[in-house]
């Protein structure tokens, strides 16, 4: 397969997490022409939104952020953000797509993210920031995170009160000086050919309001797992400081399998992170916290990767309390909350008070996935994850059509990265057969 004949093929690949960026990078490394479409404002998925990386405890950003720049700078790679396909058609051996991009409302090739416009605006302070999980505030003119690529300005249009409303002054297009702010920027449809697509659209967690016994939402100081990542990291609202609601917690109670292995849900499978995430979250609570007190519920310990049995065994040693059950409820107490449990070793009912609660919740599809399958006619679970071949576990029911990441079903990160290698390959090969 020469160079020259790859030069000539265009592969799109949906989704800009980790999975997606990895994919994509193999495949322009080999000379491939590659769309990548982003449904939010900058890639990188939801490993941007961790502090570390377990087991070795790698800052997330630090280990992402190099890749991310890649993708945006690679002269093979056409990086669309606020994109995603609406029409899809087999056209021969390759597919032509319809394509929405929403309008951004700045004009990336003026923006020079001074952050002029965000300091003027009106709204500042005053709309929830969705990198966050609502835990900060943000203007309607943002950027979404420190490390965001695009590293540009974009307009919330549900936000701002001129595209919305059409009642505002726009203090934003007065204090930037190239004039990058366009609010006549209208919905593009972009209509392109394929000869391959890579699914990488990622994931959604579990919704803990549906676990009415644990309190999420009506109980204060009960949180989940990626929140508390943001809580950890120091680019979240407290700047990396051990701070919920304005006090630092002692007594830490980390329930795992939220969502996970239950039948009551619908999700029998097992998540495959929450486990090590949740040791991750208890070493980080012992390095930042003096004295503290943590407890964690499982039902059982899965630690299947490299040095995974050695980073849980070193969280159990540093002083974490492992109960083996699952809490039946926490209610408010005198002195904060009340965890009840069965511990099933010792067949002992306890009750154990906690400043903070913090849900391991799992994973599940996210609800664009479905939408995508139909338009390919690619087949699902049972659960809705896509369903792959059993030998080659990046390929769909619809040839030309590979997926990586959790799309298929849960994965860590390292198994995530080998999964878009192995998407690129086998796009590879069949576009090589074409």
């Amino acid at each position: 397969m020469g160079e020259r004949y790859l030069q000539e093929k265009h592969v799109l690949v949906v989704g800009g997490g980790i999975g997606g960026i990895t994919a994509a990078l193999e495949l322009a490394s080999c000379g491939v022409r590659v769309t990548m479409l982003e449904g939010g404002p900058s890639i990188g998925g939801r490993m941007i939104q961790l502090d570390k990386t377990f087991p070795t405890l790698d800052c997330s950003s630090c280990t992402l952020t190099p890749k991310m720049v890649e993708v945006a700078l690679h002269p093979r790679i056409e990086l669309m953000t606020l994109a995603k396909p609406m029409g899809i058609e087999r056209n021969g051996k390759g597919f032509s797509v319809s394509i929405q991009k929403r309008p951004r409302f700045v004009d990336m090739k003026k923006c020079t993210a001074c952050g002029a416009c965000s300091g003027a605006c009106v709204m500042k302070g005053r709309l929830s920031d969705e990198f966050n999980l609502r835990l900060s505030k943000r203007a309607a003119i943002y950027i979404p995170f420190p490390q965001a690529v695009p590293q540009k300005y974009l307009v919330d249009g549900d936000g701002c009160l001129f595209v919305s409303r059409g009642k505002c002054k726009k203090a934003c297009v007065e204090a930037c000086e190239t004039r990058a702010i366009n609010f006549d920027e209208k919905e593009e449809i972009i209509e392109s050919y394929y000869d391959a697509i890579v699914l990488a659209p990622g994931f959604d967690l579990y919704d803990a309001t549906e676990k009415r016994e644990y309190g999420y939402g009506s109980l204060e100081g009960v949180m989940t797992g990626i929140e508390f990542e943001r809580i950890c990291s120091v680019t979240g609202p407290t700047g990396g400081e051990m701070v919920i609601n304005g006090k630092t917690p002692k007594r830490f109670y980390f329930i795992q399998c939220v969502g996970s292995r239950d039948r009551q849900t619908g999700a029998r499978f097992c998540s495959r992170v929450c486990c090590m995430y949740t040791a991750k979250h208890a070493t980080i609570v012992r390095d930042r916290v003096k004295d503290a007190e943590i407890y964690v519920s499982y039902i059982d310990v899965r630690a299947y990767g490299k040095n995974y049995e050695e980073f849980y065994k070193s969280t159990q040693e540093g002083g974490t309390y492992y109960i083996r059950g699952i809490p039946g409820d926490i209610t408010q107490g005198e002195k904060g909350l009340l965890v009840r449990v069965e511990d099933m070793l010792s067949g002992e009912l306890r009750e154990i008070e906690a400043d903070l609660v913090v849900l391991a919740t799992g994973v599940r599809p996210r609800k664009d996935t479905a939408e995508l399958c139909n338009l390919l006619k690619v087949d699902r679970d049972e659960y809705g994850f896509i369903r792959t071949d059993s030998i080659a576990p990046s390929r769909t029911s619809t040839k030309g059509v590979f997926v990586c990441g959790m799309a298929s079903g849960p994965k860590d990160v390292p198994d995530t990265v080998a999964s878009g290698g192995e998407a690129a390959s086998r796009c590879l090969e069949y576009i090589g057969e074409q």
